[in-house]
């Protein structure tokens, strides 16, 4: 069996969190990474009980020879240092503003090239998927990064179910749209809704997920709940949060800051040291809870498994 590497990346004195830690918790995630790993699919993560309050993973992704010592972000900085518009522009506005967000009851729309569209109850919408657990790194456009223990499921898994048309090319995913919810939409700090988008054969991959919780818990209203994009290989931005509708085209979407600022903000945006931000460099991040920055991996190190997805393209021309 040909297994592609990945580094090894080992935790120690991490935030102690019970339910992360917990034995039957660690036994299921575990198999469930046994069972992705038969259908031919790389773990995204792999937990190893190191100790009381300490737990080392192996994060898939990772080019070879970048392998390094990470540390899973403490669940209260998560939750507490986060862009989301919607709810105001500072880092720690979300955490005290988003209460007025309501998770239940959600609806979200499927629509566009697809042969199912269809109108779901975000019960029915998660009810076929089988949640997993995946650590990734988020790397944001401003320098600062996280390790994230995501709970969801392969964005592809619905796309499958939908059957995209012969003419789908992109997928565009919208953000609510609901002033007295979100009250940073009162402002014009950007267009309104939120609007994102992936190109299919990125949407389709399996690193891509819908989140739904964190830290094996329900996604907190200000880290997008209830469902939320996330993509580990591009700037934190690409990531739509408390998502309501998502429409398959044929044509490249508009999204929101490509159109807010299109000299700083590409439709791509991959992680790329190599091309900066007008405003600073993107060479080095800081992680969050870190004094020390440390140098930016290409695809936020999961070049062996999302370069293959531009190989011709020119990444300084398509940021």
């Amino acid at each position: 069996m040909l297994i592609r590497p990945a580094p090894d990346i080992r935790s120690s004195e991490i935030t102690p969190e019970a339910l992360y830690v917990d034995r039957r918790r660690f036994l299921g995630v575990a198999a469930a990474a046994g069972a992705v790993a038969a259908a031919g699919i790389l773990a995204p993560a792999v937990l190893r009980r190191g100790g009381e309050g300490a737990t080392s993973v192996r994060i898939a992704g990772g080019d070879v020879g970048q392998a390094r010592e990470d540390k899973l972000t403490p669940y209260e900085d998560v939750t507490s240092y986060n862009n989301f518009y919607e709810f105001g522009t500072g880092k720690d506005d979300p955490k005290h503003n988003a209460g007025t967000l309501r998770p239940k009851p959600w609806t979200v729309r499927v629509e566009g090239e697809v042969a199912r569209p269809a109108d779901y109850a975000l019960e029915d919408f998660l009810k076929p998927h089988r949640q997993q657990e995946r650590v990734y790194r988020l790397r944001c456009v401003e320098g600062w990064s996280m390790v994230i223990p995501w709970l969801g499921f392969p964005l592809a898994e619905l796309l499958r179910r939908v059957q995209p048309t012969s003419k789908a090319r992109f997928v565009e995913f919208t953000t609510l749209l609901d002033p007295k919810q979100m009250p940073g939409q009162r402002s014009n700090v950007l267009p309104w809704p939120y609007v994102e988008a992936l190109r299919l054969d990125e949407a389709m991959h399996p690193l891509t997920i819908l989140a739904t919780g964190v830290y094996d818990r329900p996604l907190p209203n200000q880290n997008g709940a209830p469902l939320r994009l996330v993509v580990p290989w591009k700037y934190g931005f690409k990531s739509g949060k408390s998502i309501v509708r998502i429409r398959l085209t044929e044509r490249q979407p508009a999204t929101t800051w490509n159109v807010a600022a299109a000299d700083e903000y590409g439709f791509y945006a991959n992680v790329n040291p190599q091309v900066d931000h007008p405003r600073w460099s993107q060479a080095r991040e800081r992680r969050i809870g870190e004094w020390l920055r440390r140098p930016t991996l290409m695809f936020n190190g999961y070049g062996d498994q999302v370069a293959s997805l531009y190989r011709g393209m020119d990444l300084r021309a398509n940021y």
